[in-house]
This record gives C-alpha cells, sequence and structure tokens, in this order.
C-alpha cells in the first residue's frame, strides 16, 4: 500500500568478523523508514550509515532481527530473490559514481532497463525523459571519462530512477565533489524525490545537510541516537509553495523547517494520496 513504510527494522544487529574479533557495527537497530519522504542518516564516519543502507537496500544480511522492505519480509529470502527484489525495487546513487566507462551516459542509464527486458522505442523514450529531467540532453553521447564529477553523479540519478523504484538508496553521494557541485546535486536529488514522489534514503556525515530532510536520524558507534520527523503539514506546504512557482531545490536548501522530534511509535504516514510510486507515465 502507498502509505505503507518503505521499511522497518526490528532489533537488528550486524557484526563483522576480524580476524578472531568480532566488530559489532549495528546494535538493537529498531526504525521505520516513512514512504514519500527525503530521510538524511546523520553520522560519523564509521557510524554505521553503510552498514544500514547495506540492510536496507537489500545487499546485505542481518546478524539478529527483522527487516521488511517495501511490505516484503527479506530475512528469508534466497540470494536469487533477494537480487531480483533489489532491482525491481530499489535505485542506487553511489559515492564514486559506479558508471561503466564503456557506456556513454545514455548507455548507462539504459543498462538497467536492458537486463529487464523492456522494449527498444520503449526503454529509449525513458532514458532520453530521465537525461532532460537531470539536465544532460545535450551529453547523452559522452563517456563518463568525459564528465565532470557533478555530471556524472547526474547520470547515476537518472539510472537510480531508471526502473522507477519505490526506494533511492543514495550513500555519500556528494562526498567526491565540490561544495558548490554537491549542493546541486543535493537539489537535484530533492528535486526528483518530490516530482517522482518516490522514497530516498541518503547517508552524510555533514551536519550542513540537516535542513535538506524530511526525516533526520543520527547515528553514533552503531545506535540510534535521535529520530527529527517533520511535520507532515510543512511538507504539504511546502509542496504548495512550489505549485506556485517555487523551484523544489530552493525549497528544500533554504527552507529552515521547524521540525518535530517524535518516536516511531507517534509517527502517523502520509495520506494515502501522497502515493510513494512514480507517475505511470506514457511510454510512447
Amino acid at each position: 500500500m502507498p502509505n505503507d513504510p518503505v521499511a522497518l527494522l526490528c532489533a537488528v544487529e550486524k557484526s563483522y568478523q576480524m580476524d578472531s574479533v568480532s566488530v559489532p557495527v549495528l546494535r538493537g537497530i529498531d526504525l521505520l523508514i516513512q514512504p514519500g519522504r527525503f530521510t538524511v542518516l546523520l553520522g560519523p564516519s564509521g557510524s554505521g550509515k553503510t552498514t544500514l543502507l547495506n540492510l536496507i537496500g537489500c545487499i546485505d544480511r542481518p546478524d539478529q532481527g527483522t527487516i521488511n522492505v517495501i511490505g516484503q519480509s527479506v530475512n528469508e529470502m534466497t540470494d536469487n530473490q533477494l537480487s531480483d527484489f533489489r532491482s525491481a525495487n530499489i535505485g542506487f546513487i553511489f559515492q564514486s559514481f559506479n558508471l561503466l566507462p564503456v557506456l556513454t551516459a545514455f548507455e548507462n542509464v539504459e543498462y538497467p532497463l536492458i537486463l529487464s527486458g523492456m522494449p527498444l522505442e520503449r526503454r529509449q523514450n525513458r532514458v532520453r525523459r530521465l537525461l532532460d529531467a537531470v539536465g544532460l540532453s545535450d551529453r547523452a553521447d559522452n563517456l563518463p571519462g568525459q564528465l565532470s564529477g557533478g555530471q556524472r553523479q547526474r547520470v547515476a540519478i537518472a539510472r537510480a530512477l531508471a526502473r522507477k523504484p519505490k526506494l533511492v538508496i543514495a550513500d555519500e553521494p556528494t562526498a567526491n565533489l565540490d561544495s558548490a557541485t554537491g549542493e546541486a546535486i543535493l537539489k537535484l536529488m530533492r528535486r526528483m524525490q518530490e516530482r517522482y514522489r518516490i522514497s530516498f534514503l541518503f547517508s552524510s556525515h555533514d551536519r550542513n545537510l540537516m535542513s535538506a530532510a524530511d526525516d533526520l536520524i543520527t547515528l553514533k558507534d552503531g545506535c540510534i541516537q535521535t529520530i527529527v520527523r517533520k511535520p507532515q503539514a510543512e511538507l504539504k506546504t511546502s509542496h504548495h509553495a512550489k505549485a506556485k512557482g517555487e523551484t523544489a531545490g530552493a525549497a528544500a536548501v533554504n527552507a529552515q523547517p521547524d521540525y518535530q522530534a517524535v518516536s516511531d511509535k507517534d509517527i502517523v504516514l502520509v495520506d494515502a494520496a501522497d502515493s510513494m510510486l512514480m507517475p505511470d507515465e506514457k511510454d510512447a
């Protein structure tokens, strides 16, 4: 259902083995990720952000606890089932871009659609729309080595959206960019999240990104320290402002929201009308 949690974690534990020593990374994580929102994981290096993203993104498995993603229990899935589920429902944006260097920008965005079996004309129309949405229509034939860091990350954002995922996970996607380019990429991700009404889960250790979040989750030493959620009424006000002509990027970066700290037990999920699914576009 559109108003169901994007992810629900209960008593999740994760450790990694270093020689003969077990190193705990996540400790007793109880967390609900709300649909259709821009959720930021904030914490220093080593706090467990990437491990948490890997668990929610179905790349790794917990040692203990349960994880539900997009209404599905992922604990008992086989590796092949996890792979199919991940490719159909989750898009990824990486710190190091992870573009295929021998493919053009167009081909990098098209590649996951080829793997999904989408017909040629339909997938090419979708790729053109996505590249236009991220402002790279004129760079479609460029290889990654011919693009700047910011342009490569824009291609990565378009690729993440290609299969119309219900969740996009971004692991410190601005870390390898200068501050001005990083701010532009953050605005673009916010604009794409609002345009397609999907869920973004974004990690960072930069406290300057706090104002961009609908929900802000702070991690330290593998534990959740705080969960701060923007009231739903304020999100609707932001959408109304955008309808009057404000850009989504300006609203996201310049707004100074009056955040409200709540526990997950007090969460009111978004209205059913606020679907986290991407619109059913007409693919010519």
